[in-house]
């Protein structure tokens, strides 16, 4: 099937219209026309390479949400007309001991990326959700609830699960003390997520200056780390923290704030952390952990939830011939906190 998108063609260059082939239905897929494609800083990092594993052409985008417009003939969970999302993988071994756990994340074999990945059947490279039609196997379409707003959600399908899967993995629940590094497009979401989980949500931020913000999203606090005195008397006032910085940064001042027992989570950063004391780990049984994405399990009930309690992303709407400034935009955190392409717009944008 022919369709068309936006790709970044070398690490330097614009994302510009592409024309390409997505593949034919096998029996266990599902077509979907996209309406919605959320904006992740992934998709910056893979279209300038900044992690190094980059193949080009890349069409980015896995925050993706539309509707079924065919499906495979072995297909049975969905018909044409339904609304669907599908997140960061659309493929995994599906054998394996994590697989059979619904943990396609950590699939022994390697997921399959929904962009700049490769296909388990043919080889060919997958492309993401900056482009009018995708196919997908059907064990890695999820259902949209009936109360989810399709032109807000996309977000939910990387920023949502991402912070959703440590708050389930470490146990939020009422009463949990959770502090949240970073209030950008994980951070908002992992606030208004524990938030509805029944935390105590403490937004950690270097200045004061984004204590309406926090609190407008539901956080009950919000502590300066700038401040010594204040994070010293935040000793041990904290189960759980996310980090959601995506640079490197300095995370000893964040692990005193931790209990016995706590845990501070990376959910951002990619790559080596400098300079961490152990000391703070021995003297109070303190963790330093790391989460990536949930399964299609935890994702689905991510949505279910987010449905249930009204939740969704704070999201700005682009054009898709808007997405290099948008690009721009997101360098310097100028967003708040999402940037989502309205679809319908790519055919004239190309």
């Amino acid at each position: 099937m022919q369709t068309i998108g936006y790709a970044a063609h070398s690490t330097t260059s614009p994302l510009e219209p592409w024309t390409f082939q997505r593949r034919e239905l096998r029996p266990n897929d599902v077509q979907m026309r996209i309406n919605y494609c959320g904006v992740c800083h992934s998709d910056l990092h893979q279209a300038r390479n900044d992690w190094g594993w980059s193949s080009y052409p890349v069409v980015p985008g896995h925050e993706i949400v539309g509707v079924v417009t065919a499906v495979g003939s072995d297909v049975t969970r969905y018909r044409e007309g339904d609304r669907v999302a599908v997140g960061c993988l659309v493929d995994s071994c599906q054998h394996c001991d994590e697989c059979e756990k619904g943990e396609e994340q950590l699939c022994r074999e390697g997921n399959t990326q929904t962009y700049n990945g490769r296909d388990r059947v043919t080889g060919e490279p997958t492309y993401g959700g900056y482009s009018k039609d995708l196919v997908v196997r059907e064990e890695f379409v999820l259902r949209m609830p009936d109360g989810l707003d399709m032109a807000k959600a996309a977000p939910l399908l990387c920023a949502g699960i991402t912070t959703w899967s440590p708050l389930k993995t470490w146990g939020v629940t009422e009463g949990t003390r959770v502090g949240v590094v970073g209030l950008g497009g994980l951070g908002h979401m992992a606030v208004k997520l524990a938030v509805g989980l029944g935390a105590h949500v403490t937004v950690l931020s270097r200045t004061a200056d984004k204590e309406a913000d926090a609190k407008a999203l539901g956080a009950h606090a919000l502590l300066v780390s700038s401040d010594r005195e204040a994070m010293k008397a935040a000793a041990n006032s904290l189960d759980l923290i996310i980090d959601t910085v995506p640079v490197e940064h300095d995370l000893n001042p964040y692990l005193p704030l931790l209990d016995v027992d706590g845990t501070l989570v990376l959910v951002g950063q990619l790559g080596p952390i400098p300079n961490m004391s152990s000391l703070p780990l021995l003297l109070a049984r303190r963790r330093v952990s790391g989460s990536p994405i949930g399964g299609i399990r935890e994702t689905q009930e991510m949505l279910d939830f987010c449905a249930e309690k009204g939740i969704l992303p704070d999201v700005e709407m682009i054009r898709m011939d808007e997405i290099n400034h948008a690009f721009e935009r997101l360098e310097k955190s100028d967003v708040r906190y999402r940037f989502v392409i309205d679809m319908s717009t790519l055919d004239a944008a190309a």
